[in-house]
């Protein structure tokens, strides 16, 4: 049994296995439907309890998807339902009524920390769904789909971030760690990672660098990466954060700083953060992204119940 919470935890071994598992199993369903199920159905039987505090679209679609198309069924919970959201009931004493009933729990939640209970308690896999700090599933499928687009191992290319620091941003990081890719992050300087990303970025002596300049973060770039300013998260000043970015706005004339087959990705939703030319246009693989999640997200849940092929 395996969790599935931080990339930084994982090892790339069992990573990149997750990424050719993800190749194979998208290879094998062309001509397949949505609901089909994958030959030999490896998690016929198997239950994923899920769990959104926040909202979610794309997560929500594929994990759902995903654990069909292994054979399994999912039941998706509503916190403000549940005696946990209303004090009655521990943490502890719901992971362990999720462990009997359940095989997996997918948690999207407000609380790293509560992420963090879950598996102490548990006795099944742990799925990060998006926490405070980190949006491993995410990044995960989107160097599947890097990697399926310009059909070479991301190390041998360099990765551009323009945009807030947040936890797709620091997933991204323990992914260059992990596959030792060029990072260039683009940001505004009061919007950089935190203390602890610097001092984990230091420790490991990976290739990132940081700039105060969307043009340099842009230049030379394989693939530029963003996500909403404005986030879920966000509790502070919203129009003042919006013109500290006003000049990390991805645009046309921010794309030819980057290589000319320069691919554009964004986790969605988008916000004012990249102009519909950009969005709209052939070097965007935004849905080609979305779709991946479902792929990779069937070999995350094979990798939590030590089925990797």
């Amino acid at each position: 049994m395996n969790h599935f919470i931080n990339l930084k935890d994982i090892s790339a071994i069992d990573l990149r296995k997750i990424l050719i598992d993800a190749k194979k199993r998208k290879s094998l369903r062309k001509n397949l439907n949505n609901l089909d199920i994958d030959s030999g159905a490896p998690l016929k039987g198997k239950l994923l309890i899920q769990m959104f505090e926040k909202s979610s679209l794309r997560t929500r679609i594929s994990f759902y998807l995903a654990i069909k198309q292994l054979g399994g069924s999912t039941l998706t919970l509503r916190p403000d339902e549940l005696h946990l959201s209303k004090g009655g009931e521990s943490i502890e004493d719901t992971a362990k009524i999720i462990s009997s009933f359940g095989n997996a729990f997918m948690l999207r939640t407000e609380s790293d920390k509560k992420l963090e209970e879950f598996r102490k308690y548990s006795s099944i896999p742990i799925i990060n769904g998006l926490s405070p700090n980190s949006h491993a599933t995410q990044i995960l499928s989107d160097v599947f789909t890097i990697e399926e687009i310009k059909k070479k191992s991301i190390s041998n290319l360099k990765i551009a971030w323009i945009g807030d620091s947040n936890n797709v941003l620091n997933s991204l990081i323990s992914a260059s760690i992990k596959f030792s890719f060029k990072l260039n992050i683009g940001c505004p300087n009061l919007y950089q990672p935190n203390k602890k990303m610097l001092k984990y970025i230091k420790a490991n002596r990976n290739k990132i660098l940081i700039f105060n300049e969307s043009k340099k973060a842009a230049s030379g770039a394989d693939v530029i990466i963003s996500d909403k300013v404005i986030s879920m998260n966000d509790k502070g000043n919203k129009l003042k954060k919006l013109r500290h970015f006003k000049k990390f706005r991805i645009n046309k004339e921010l794309m030819k700083y980057a290589k000319r087959d320069c691919i554009f990705l964004h986790c969605l939703p988008r916000g004012n953060e990249v102009d519909d030319e950009v969005f709209l246009s052939s070097q965007s693989k935004v849905w080609q992204q979305a779709i991946n999640r479902v792929h990779v997200q069937k070999s995350i849940l094979l990798y939590c119940f030590g089925k990797l092929r």
